[in-house]
């Protein structure tokens, strides 16, 4: 059985000791003494598991299926709170217990209205997830961090009114529940957002006022704040952005200094605060993924063809998809089990999902999935926990 660092029985008996040596000779108030002892006995008398060393006890727990999450968090808050951690997804991939599931916003055909829903590993069960917060909102950014869906900013629409949001919050899979996080220092729609290196990061979009944006800002999971960085050399909107190496790739949309849309690649380098940028990127794009080290995306002039690139050499390979029903049907894309899936963006009950496979052998890379939303996929994203 692996060995994790816990060390907490050992480590807890001399904090107690250091800090109540600080607290006499400063003579801290009893009150803060108190309770920090009243602390530091809690961590020695409830153990995660009675009889156990808490790193084998944080072992067993990671053994737990997935489904099991929720069930788990409610026994103490000690457990709630190794499940919600960076560690529990840690201990979980070093015990081989990752598990991957899709989630997927979907739409009703009439367009009133969307929900998550869950595909993938749970078969053809659609398990839905508890209502977003908030009003009905549209532009808004997706992203997955630490194992948890974050839902950021957008246009809110409340009983007729609309405004831009700088709201963000949190869907926790493990705990099936939503939270709110830190705000956005910017209200912004239509923006592109990415994960890089376990921090997310917001870029243009369209503000409060209907300007377009060039700002851009990070956030960090462990103070929970948003802060701002150096902002695009212009302003950027309709763009998506994704994470390759260590830097931040933001390509597609539109620039107030380009006539139409712009193939402009924007560059991001979080080691030196940099910008920079390249000339050979995609425009008016519908659907993009990133599956392994590669872009794979889709543009809107050409609904038949993946553009996949390679950030290794930044050059770009047109694959043909093949025809399915009719030939004006769009796609979204999902990632499960490292293959690329397209879901149509049509009402048509004959479609079956297409499945891309990267790693098949030449001629067999197209194949069809059974797994498909219960709706038109808005958007999807894919949780390993």
């Amino acid at each position: 059985m692996p060995s994790f660092v816990s060390g907490k029985k050992r480590n807890t008996e001399s904090e107690m000791c250091f800090s109540t040596t600080v607290q006499k000779d400063h003579q801290t108030p009893l009150k803060n003494n108190l309770h920090l002892t009243s602390q530091a006995r809690n961590d020695i008398y409830n153990p995660i598991l009675p009889g156990l060393p808490d790193d084998v006890a944080k072992y067993c727990l990671a053994l737990v299926p997935r489904s099991k999450f929720p069930t788990m968090g409610a026994v103490c808050k000690r457990w709630r709170s190794f499940i919600q951690s960076k560690e529990f997804i840690t201990v979980r991939k070093q015990a081989g217990r990752l598990e991957e599931w899709l989630y997927v916003l979907t739409g009703d055909a009439e367009g009133k209205g969307s929900h998550w829903e869950v595909l993938g590993c749970l078969g053809h069960e659609h398990l839905l997830l508890p209502p977003m917060p908030g009003p009905l909102q549209a532009g808004f950014g997706v992203v997955v961090l630490n194992g948890k869906l974050l839902v950021m900013a957008g246009y809110l629409v409340d009983e007729g009114a609309g405004c831009v949001s700088s709201d963000v919050y949190q869907y926790d899979s493990c705990l099936n529940r939503w939270s709110a996080l830190a705000k956005m220092n910017v209200a912004r729609y239509d923006f592109a957002c990415a994960e890089v290196d376990g921090m997310v990061y917001a870029v243009g979009g369209y503000g409060a006022d209907g300007e377009s944006l060039s700002s851009a800002e990070v956030y960090d999971p462990d103070k929970n704040e948003w802060e701002l960085i150096e902002s695009l050399r212009r302003p950027r909107w309709g763009c998506f952005a994704c994470g390759f190496e260590g830097k931040l790739y933001v390509m597609g949309g539109r620039s107030s200094f380009t006539i139409g849309n712009s193939r402009f690649v924007d560059v991001y380098n979080p080691e030196h605060h940099t910008w920079c940028e390249m000339k050979n990127g995609c425009v008016m794009v519908t659907a993009h993924a990133v599956l392994g080290k590669k872009l794979f995306c889709m543009e809107w002039k050409n609904q038949r063809k993946l553009a996949i690139f390679n950030p290794a050499d930044n050059s770009w390979k047109m694959v043909p998809v093949p025809l399915t029903g009719s030939s004006r049907i769009g796609f979204r894309f999902g990632i499960l089990d490292g293959k690329l899936l397209l879901f149509s963006l049509e009402e048509e009950p004959e479609y079956r999902t297409l499945l891309y496979d990267p790693d098949a052998a030449p001629g067999s890379e197209w194949q069809t999935s059974e797994i498909k939303p219960s709706g038109v996929c808005l958007c999807s994203v894919t949780i390993k926990a």
